[in-house]
C-alpha cells in the first residue's frame, strides 16, 4: 500500500532548502540508498521498519493491492520471474495525503489451510520492506488520482521504482498483479503524459546536476533545523569571543609599535588578521563547516571522506558565493585518518573543534574521551569543544516487547522445545536504535541524570556513581532506556530524545525483572569504561 509517513520522509527526502542560512542549490539532489537505482555497490533498493511502531505513525493512502504471486515449488515460474521485464501496476487513491512511501509484506501460504502474514496489522517478528518515494514534482495526492509504479524481480531483489502519480483524468488499467501478466501494462497516452510531467525535472542550464547518496540517519540530520542552528549560535558565540579578543591584542600591539617607531611608520604596516580554524571531525556528511565559514573570518575544515561528499559540499559552498578554497578539506592534508587531531598549522591552533560523541544507534562513540583529550591539546585560548559536556538520562519502565525481543522466553513458543538456554547465551544487554517515543512501555520512574562526559573540563567526569530513582508507579522493571542532553555551552542543549533528532535511543534489559512499588527508591550503578556504559541494579 501507499502511504503518508513524516518519519520516512524526514529520513528519506531533504525537506528544506535553507539550513541555518546554507542555501541548498536546486541541482544537489539527496537520496538515501533505498532511492538510489545507480551505485556502485549492489544494496537493497528498501528500508525496513516496523510500521506499527514507526513514530507519528502513518495513512494509508491506497488499498492494499496485491504486487506478485511466487510459486516457490515451480521452477520454471521461478526462472521466468528472473527475466520478466518490469511491469506497470495502477493503484487507486482512498485518501489525500502526501505521497512518501510504498510499503510491502507476504503472505506465506504454508498449505491450503495454513498462512503466516508479515502485516503491519499483524503481531510477528517480521518489519516491512518500506520503497521510499522521490523525484516527484508534487508529493501531494488526492482522491481519484493513481499511484504509478514499475515491479520488477531481475536480480534477486524486489524493485518497485519509478513512482509516479497520474490525475483522475488517465485512464489506468488498476490493480494488476505483475507475475499473472505476460506483457506491460498498456497506459493510456494521457496517463504516459501525466507520468512524464510529475517527473519533470529543472535545474540551471549552467549547473551540473549532482546526485548525492547519503545514510538515512545523515538525510534525518539535514533536515533537523534545531540542531544546525544550534551550532551556529553556539559557534558565534565563541568566535565573537575570540574576536574581541583578538582586537585588545591588536590594540596593544599598536599602542607599542607607535611609542616605539613612531605613528607614521606603524600606519604604512598593515596587519593582516589570521582568521580562525574551524575543524569539523563529526563522521558522515556534515555542512557544518560551511556554516562556521558564515561567521567571520573563519577557515573551515571538513573531515568528509567520499568523494562524493566533498563535490557537494563545493556545489554548496560556491551556491552561497563562498571564496574559492574557504572550505577545505582536512584529510587531504594528515596522512591517515589515525591522525586526524593535530593542529591546523605547526605554528597554529584551533578555535572550534566538533566531534560526534553519540552514535545514531544511541551509544557514546568509541574513544571519545581519548579523542577530547587530544583535542583539548590543539585548542588555543578562548577554543572550545562542541558539545562541551554531555549529560546522560534514562527512566525505569515495563517493557514485554523489549523483554520478547531480547531473550527467548520459556518453552511455550517454542513447541516444547527447551532451547532458551543456549539461544539466550548470546542475548546482547543493551538494545539499540530505539525509538522510545513510540516503544510499547509503562514509565515507573521519572528520568533521572545518570552520567556526565564532559569533554572541556575531564575533573567533572562522573564515570561511577550510584544514583537513586524513585519509584512513580507500581510494575516490574525490566529495562532502562537511555539518551542524551549534549550542551553546546551552558544556554544551548541538543536532545537526542528530541522529535526531529536523528539519533535513536538505548535500552539495557535487565536479565530478571524487578518488582517495585510506588513510593519505593531503586539504587542504580553507573559505569563508563572505554566508551561502554554499564548500567545495574543494586539489590
Amino acid at each position: 500500500m501507499a502511504v503518508e509517513c513524516a518519519e520516512i520522509r524526514r529520513h528519506h527526502r531533504v525537506g528544506t532548502k535553507n539550513v541555518a542560512g546554507i542555501c541548498l542549490p536546486t541541482y544537489v539532489k539527496f537520496q538515501s540508498p533505498a532511492c538510489s537505482v545507480d551505485t556502485e555497490e549492489t544494496v537493497e533498493p528498501y528500508t525496513t521498519e516496523k510500521m506499527s511502531r514507526v513514530p507519528g505513525g502513518y495513512l494509508a493512502l491506497t488499498e492494499r493491492f496485491e504486487i506478485m504471486t511466487v510459486d516457490f515449488n515451480n521452477l520454471q515460474e521461478l526462472k521466468s520471474l528472473a527475466t520478466k521485464k518490469p511491469g506497470k501496476i495502477g493503484i487507486p487513491v482512498i485518501k489525500e495525503g502526501i505521497l512518501d512511501a510504498v510499503v510491502v509484506w507476504f503472505v506465506l501460504q504454508l498449505d491450503d489451510e495454513h498462512s503466516l502474514s508479515t502485516s503491519p496489522n499483524e503481531e510477528t517478528c517480521w518489519e516491512q520492506a518500506v520503497y521510499p518515494v522521490h523525484d516527484l514534482a508534487d508529493y501531494r495526492i488526492k482522491r481519484g488520482d493513481h499511484v504509478m509504479m514499475e515491479v520488477s524481480c531481475q536480480d534477486c531483489y524486489l524493485r518497485i521504482q519509478n513512482i509516479s502519480v497520474c490525475g483522475p483524468e488517465c485512464e489506468v488499467d488498476t490493480g494488476k498483479n505483475f507475475t499473472k501478466n505476460k506483457d506491460l501494462l498498456t497506459l493510456g497516452s494521457e496517463a504516459e503524459l501525466c507520468s512524464a510531467l510529475a517527473n519533470l525535472q529543472t535545474s540551471k542550464p549552467d549547473a551540473v546536476e549532482q546526485t548525492c547518496i547519503l545514510e538515512s540517519t545523515e538525510i534525518a540530520l539535514l533536515n533537523n533545523n534545531v540542531y544546525h542552528e544550534g551550532f551556529k549560535m553556539a559557534m558565534r558565540k565563541v568566535l565573537s569571543s575570540l574576536t574581541q579578543e583578538k582586537l585588545c591584542q591588536a590594540m596593544d600591539t599598536q599602542c607599542q609599535n607607535e611609542m616605539s617607531c613612531g605613528s607614521e611608520e606603524s600606519n604604512s604596516q598593515e596587519i593582516i588578521p589570521e582568521p580562525f580554524y574551524v575543524l569539523d571531525v563529526s563522521e558522515g556528511f556534515s555542512i557544518l563547516p560551511i556554516i562556521a565559514g558564515t561567521l567571520g573570518r573563519v577557515k573551515p575544515y571538513s573531515s568528509v571522506e567520499k568523494d562524493q561528499h566533498r563535490i557537494t559540499l563545493d556545489l554548496i559552498s560556491e551556491a552561497n558565493h563562498f571564496p574559492k578554497e574557504t572550505l577545505e578539506f582536512w584529510l587531504r592534508h594528515v596522512e591517515d585518518e589515525s591522525s586526524v587531531l593535530q593542529r591546523p598549522k605547526s605554528d597554529k591552533l584551533w578555535s572550534i573543534i566538533i566531534l560526534d560523541v553519540i552514535e545514531p544507534s544511541g551509544l557514546i562513540q568509541q574513544e571519545i574521551m581519548e579523542k577530547a583529550a587530544i583535542s583539548r591539546c590543539l585548542l588555543q585560548s578562548g577554543g572550545k569543544i562542541f558539545p562541551q559536556y554531555v549529560l546522560m538520562f534514562g527512566l525505569l519502565v515495563e517493557s514485554q516487547t523489549l523483554v520478547e525481543e531480547s531473550a527467548v522466553q520459556g518453552t511455550e513458543r517454542t513447541l516444547g522445545l527447551n532451547i532458551a538456554p543456549f539461544i539466550n547465551q548470546f542475548q546482547v544487554p543493551i538494545r539499540v536504535f530505539l525509538d522510545l517515543s513510540s516503544l510499547p512501555c509503562i514509565p515507573l520512574s521519572k528520568p533521572v541524570e545518570l552520567l556526565r562526559l564532559d569533554l572541556m573540563t575531564p575533573y567533572l567526569n562522573t564515570s561511577n556513581r550510584e544514583v537513586k530513582v524513585h519509584i512513580c508507579k507500581s510494575g516490574q522493571v525490566t529495562a532502562i532506556p537511555f539518551w542524551y542532553h549534549m550542551y553546546l555551552d551552558d544556554e544551548i542543549r541538543l536532545d537526542t530524545s528530541g522529535e526531529a533528532s536523528h539519533w535513536k535511543q538505548a535500552a539495557v534489559v535487565l536479565e530478571n525483572p524487578i518488582q517495585v512499588e510506588m513510593g519505593e527508591e531503586l539504587v542504580l550503578s553507573v559505569q563508563h569504561h572505554k566508551s561502554s556504559v554499564s548500567i545495574t541494579v543494586k539489590q
